[in-house]
């Protein structure tokens, strides 16, 4: 995933919100995002290739989400595995020591990983070296090269999403943001490119997921679970 947009603790109706696009190589097999009956549940989309995923949260209201990071690092293990082990705990902090203990016996490529509950929002970047960001409540962007306002990417994306009163008019910016060619949120290339969006809305009484199964400029967005 490239481009991973959140509002965290910013509104009242709804403590995280998130909006993200997974670019992907078009022949790499996929399944849209569904509720996952285990201990804890979760709902997530799952990359068939290596078995992992790239987005989720479960029942105790913990998301993860990763982006790329570019580093000339090679993984033994899917990063997408280590978000499935990330999603099992019942806090952000502890899915950060999940991910420490990990890193510190397992090769990984580089990663831009981030983890929020309603306590903690933390970003962690790995490429060799493990480094912790911990997000102050309001809009944040994080995408392959960087967050917030360290890319003209991730700049552009934050101020599309910034200034607004409701999750539902965040969730709407998003809509247009993740679409949006100019800034790269949304990618066509040979071989390569958008291959679909989420959006989540984590509340005290359920996480929404909507799913569009194909680039956002082209795809509607349908909700994928009744309950979490």
């Amino acid at each position: 995933m490239c481009t991973l947009a959140f509002a965290w603790r910013e509104f009242g109706d709804a403590w995280l919100v998130v909006g993200a696009n997974r670019d992907e190589a078009t022949g790499r097999p996929s399944t849209p995002p569904s509720v996952r009956d285990g201990d804890p549940r979760v709902v997530m989309p799952r990359d068939e290739q290596a078995g992992g995923t790239w987005i989720g949260a479960n029942e105790h209201r913990v998301f993860v989400g990763v982006t790329n990071r570019r580093t000339d690092l090679e993984g033994e293990r899917s990063r997408g595995l280590l978000i499935t082990d990330a999603l099992a705990a019942e806090t952000a902090s502890a899915a950060i020591e999940t991910v420490e203990r990990a890193v510190a016996g397992t090769d990984y490529a580089g990663f831009n990983l981030v983890l929020a509950d309603e306590d903690d929002c933390v970003l962690l970047e790995w490429d060799g070296e493990l480094r912790e960001h911990a997000f102050d409540p309001g809009t944040h962007v994080v995408v392959n090269e960087g967050f917030d306002d360290g890319t003209e990417k991730s700049r552009a994306v934050r101020r599309a999403l910034t200034g607004h009163e409701t999750a539902t008019e965040w969730r709407n910016a998003a809509r247009e943001a993740l679409r949006d060619h100019e800034t790269g949120a949304c990618l066509h290339r040979d071989g390569y490119g958008t291959r679909s969006s989420s959006l989540l809305t984590v509340e005290d009484g359920d996480v929404v997921y909507e799913f569009a199964d194909g680039p956002p400029c082209e795809t509607e967005y349908r909700r994928v679970n009744d309950h979490l």
